[in-house]
């Protein structure tokens, strides 16, 4: 009883064991895993000429293995059911900027002289407006953009973008090589990677692939259904307004719709502000209530029913996602964010799951004893 009664002793506490030590351990702990993030980001920033180019190829595999995979069940070769899915899809790539060069060449000269006629009225407007602005300070100005083009600085910018050009083509053959492999052996380089798991680690691993293909696929092909949608509305009503350029504007308007919240409007407003400079206030004005519309009917009425079991984030996750993926990887990493994130996202609501393991037979009552045996034997 004495034992019972006696008064349960508290451990001395020290600098480490108190209060303001827990904080600051835990404190520290956050700091390193910060720091490693931070490790690892700049590490892959470093090698984005190859990172891109993989992650870009995992996401047009995951979109594309499902037509590979009908063109397999109908008998035909892996590989030929690779090449022909490969080569359709940069046919149809290269025949929409094939498109695109023939209409920019058609109607470049009418842009030209709108612009032209554009600028002109722009400059009457800020020499008699309201803004007070004189004509010695619009010459200022023009006199710096002609020492800019002509100076030793933007021959420089001209060598960097030749080098940007030369990355550029690097990282397009090393995407289409990738590209060719994941969709061929995108399963069996997945399980080559799961070979040192097993168990319930191994169930995680393919539980974790089969995941990210579904909502990296279903993103790419929903989201090209909405940008689908999106440029026919807006291509039509530009080519009814007879804005030029429509086709070309058509399609920004497509690979905009890639980038969630911001891409599709800025693409409208491109367009707003070219028909304001080949056809007027009217006509832009009209434009601009043309883009308002459909990307409301796309935001409440078709992206919801297209997009609802591939992309589940909150828009304010989705502009963090566009800002650390911009200030990244510029333009590429604010189409490449995205869905990355909403894979993360979709990785950590199944990363607990049970795992999909065939239940053990139940033992009859009456083998229960021969059971134990077996067991010490």
């Amino acid at each position: 009883m004495r034992e019972l009664d006696a008064p349960t002793q508290t451990p001395p506490r020290t600098p480490l064991t108190d209060r303001l030590g827990w904080l600051g351990l835990r404190s520290g702990q956050i700091l390193l895993v910060i720091a490693f993030a931070a490790v690892v980001i700049f590490g892959l920033v470093q090698l984005k000429l190859v990172v891109i180019p993989v992650l870009i190829a995992i996401i047009l595999a995951s979109a594309l293995s499902p037509v590979v995979g009908w063109l397999r069940r109908r008998g035909m070769p892996a590989l030929l059911a690779t090449w022909t899915t490969l080569l359709t899809s940069i046919a149809a790539f290269g025949g929409i900027i094939t498109l695109i060069v023939f209409a920019v060449r058609g109607q470049w000269d009418e842009l030209f002289t709108s612009a032209a006629e554009g600028i002109d009225t722009l400059q009457v407007f800020l020499l008699q407006g309201p803004l007070g602005i004189d004509e010695q300070q619009i010459e200022d100005v023009r006199s710096a953009a002609v020492d800019f083009v002509t100076s030793s600085q933007f021959g420089t910018g001209a060598l960097a973008g030749a080098s940007v050009v030369a990355e550029l083509l690097t990282g397009t053959v090393l995407l289409l090589v990738i590209l060719f492999f994941f969709l061929k052996d995108g399963e069996r380089i997945w399980n080559f990677f799961l070979l040192p798991f097993a168990g319930v680690r191994l169930a995680r691993g393919r539980r974790i692939g089969t995941t990210a293909r579904g909502v990296l696929g279903g993103y790419v092909r929903g989201t090209a259904i909405v940008a689908l949608v999106d440029a026919s509305a807006i291509g039509i009503g530009l080519a009814v307004l007879q804005v030029p350029l429509a086709l070309p504007l058509a399609v920004i308007v497509f690979l905009g719709s890639f980038i969630p919240l911001i891409g599709a409007t800025a693409a409208g407003i491109l367009a707003a502000l070219v028909a304001l400079v080949a056809n007027g206030p009217v006509v832009a004005l009209i434009v601009i209530i043309i883009v308002i519309a459909v990307n409301q009917l796309e935001g409440n009425f078709l992206q919801p029913v297209v997009m609802a079991q591939n992309l589940k984030l909150h828009p304010l996750v989705i502009l963090f996602a566009l800002t650390a993926g911009t200030i990244l990887g510029g333009i590429v990493g604010a189409v490449l964010s995205v869905p990355i994130a909403a894979v993360t996202w979709a990785i950590a609501k199944t990363w607990n799951e049970p795992a999909a393991l065939p239940p053990e037979a139940p033992v009859p009552p009456a083998s229960r004893p021969l059971a134990r045996r077996q067991r010490r034997r």
